[in-house]
């Protein structure tokens, strides 16, 4: 099996789990202040090779893989137990672990301070039009 041919089979099998992910996500309620807003669990990879965006994956980077907000938003990322925070962007599709709402990259995980522990409770917030309006969790400590 030639190179692009395996690639290619990844994306789409990255593509599919994406779908399948997007539709167990909970029910939504609109944000007061028309920002986006979601908390839960987040973890860390050390991707490499090509994003879902089609860009190169660099764990030095402040990037980090959402299920669906758009490629290339910004978005803060708050650790809830140490209240550290960092700005990320969207580069690529994921988590595909259930219950998990972001990963990050490694440098996002280092400044946030949970590389060792690898997940963390987080806060992701985004402002402007990331095409989603609404909080999917209630955010708690």
């Amino acid at each position: 099996m030639n190179h692009s041919h395996h690639t290619f089979g990844r994306h789409m099998r990255r593509l599919a789990a994406a779908i399948l992910l997007m539709g167990s996500t909970h029910p939504a309620s609109a944000a007061s202040d028309g920002a986006f807003r979601e908390c839960g669990l987040a973890s860390w990879y050390n991707l490499r090779g090509v994003t879902a965006s089609g860009t190169r994956a660099d764990p030095s980077t402040l990037t980090a893989a959402h299920r669906s907000l758009p490629f290339g938003t910004r978005v803060t990322v708050r650790d809830l137990a140490t209240d550290k925070t960092v700005v990320v962007t969207i580069d690529d599709r994921g988590p595909f672990v259930r219950n998990r709402i972001i990963d990050v990259s490694e440098a996002a995980a280092r400044e946030l301070g949970f590389l060792a522990k690898g997940v963390t409770r987080v806060e992701i917030s985004a402002a402007g039009d990331t095409g989603r309006t609404e909080i999917m969790f209630p955010c708690e400590g």
